[in-house]
């Protein structure tokens, strides 16, 4: 490309000199020729009014009269006067000369002769002059050819590596302009459309990261029940039972998958009804019984009976789930899930007799990739948004012990 370009800059160039440089090469020669063709008519005319004078006056007409006229300059000089014998001033002129014949009223004839040494001489030194003008400007000419070349090759270079990171998926934008309004505005939408595809690379990423988080505890939960299922085949009673849980945990499954994905489109649309949170909090003490019981643990309701709420079941059960094993990975003793009243809303507290949250973590812990132990740091931060997602609201209240509450708004009695 920048080869293309000098090459039509520079024959641009050539054309523009040709035409320029001609016409005024032939213009100026033909000036000089003219000037010197008056030179010579000058100097016949001159030597031509002294002899008339001369003759006027009766006085002899000789060459040293009026050889000063002719003194000094390269000129050939005749004077033909009837009945007298020619005069010559100067040097026979060899080769071409410039020739101008003057004839006065007395029949006497002057003529002067140049030689077109000099003539030749000054038009060369006119074209060379011009030669030398028209080198400089092809020269400059490339010079700018090469540098409007350099300054409109570097930005197509770099958008087209912009466009090659974007392909290979490296979304960064370079934030670069050039100052030509037509490349800038190239720039400006690459940049755009790096910031999107960033955008929907991180959505996409923690996408992936909250599904593998929240999909962790149900699976594990389902797994402990077909466990239970396993080990009580003789018991048909307990069988369906437990296979009835592990239906649920299916659909808490698919509840989930489906907010997750619902959260990743919209999070603005949440699809809340009114429920009985005692139900949620029963699927919850079922769902984490087996568990607890492993680790030498339980978990004790406390609180409102029959409250109702506005929000989505999957949702509430979701957040309790991920509050309950937050208890049980980093907390100790009993965990204590308690429902009060709290003006409009209904409050669901979790609470342990672990270390607490540190003091130097306080809300933080609900930013992503923030833990105060070895853990991933997702699953408070998914439980909020989801949380918020819903119309909810998940707070951490006491540092030491430590209580997260999630806030719901009272559905009526």
């Amino acid at each position: 490309m920048k080869r293309r370009m000098i090459n039509s800059l520079l024959g641009v160039v050539l054309v523009v000199v040709a035409v320029f440089c001609v016409p005024l090469a032939l213009i100026e020669k033909q000036t000089i020729v003219n000037a010197a063709n008056d030179r010579v008519d000058a100097v016949a005319l001159r030597v031509l009014g002294l002899v008339e004078s001369r003759l006027a006056a009766g006085e002899p007409v000789s060459g040293e009269k009026f050889a000063a006229v002719v003194a000094g300059d390269d000129y050939y000089v005749t004077v033909d006067i009837p009945g007298q014998s020619q005069i010559a001033l100067g040097h026979p002129v060899r080769g071409d000369a410039l020739s101008a014949t003057e004839t006065g009223a007395s029949g006497e004839t002057v003529t002067a002769e140049q030689s077109r040494t000099a003539l030749d001489h000054e038009i060369g030194n006119m074209l060379l002059l011009l030669g030398v003008v028209a080198l400089l400007a092809v020269q400059a000419a490339v010079a700018l050819a090469v540098w409007q070349a350099k300054r409109l090759a570097r930005p197509l270079t770099d958008l087209a590596e912009t466009a090659e990171r974007l392909g290979s998926g490296d979304p960064r934008p370079q934030g670069r302009r050039y100052g030509v309004p037509e490349l800038d505005r190239i720039a400006e939408v690459l940049d755009t459309s790096a910031e999107r595809i960033a955008r929907m690379l991180t959505a996409e990423r923690r996408l992936a990261a909250d599904a593998s988080h929240q999909l962790r505890t149900p699976l594990t939960a389902l797994s402990m029940r077909l466990e239970e299922i396993t080990a009580l085949a003789e018991d048909p009673g307990t069988v369906r039972e437990e296979a009835a849980i592990g239906l649920q945990q299916v659909e808490r499954l698919t509840d989930v998958v489906q907010r997750l994905l619902t959260n990743q489109r919209d999070p603005n649309s949440p699809t809340a009804v009114t429920f009985g949170l005692d139900e949620v909090v029963k699927q919850q003490v079922e769902e984490w019984g087996p568990t607890l019981r492993d680790s030498g643990r339980r978990l004790v309701i406390e609180g409102l009976r029959d409250a109702r709420v506005i929000g989505t079941p999957g949702t509430v059960s979701q957040v309790l789930a991920t509050l309950i094993e937050n208890s049980l990975m980093h907390g100790a003793g009993t965990i204590t899930l308690r429902v009060r009243r709290s003006g409009s809303s209904v409050v669901a507290e979790v609470q342990d007799e672990g270390p607490g949250v540190p003091r130097e973590l306080g809300n933080r812990v609900f930013e992503r990739a923030v833990s105060g132990r070895n853990s991933t740091g997702i699953g408070l931060a998914v439980a909020r948004d989801i949380a918020e997602a819903d119309g909810g609201r998940l707070e951490l209240l006491s540092l030491r012990p430590p209580v997260f509450a999630l806030f719901l708004a009272h559905g009526g009695d």
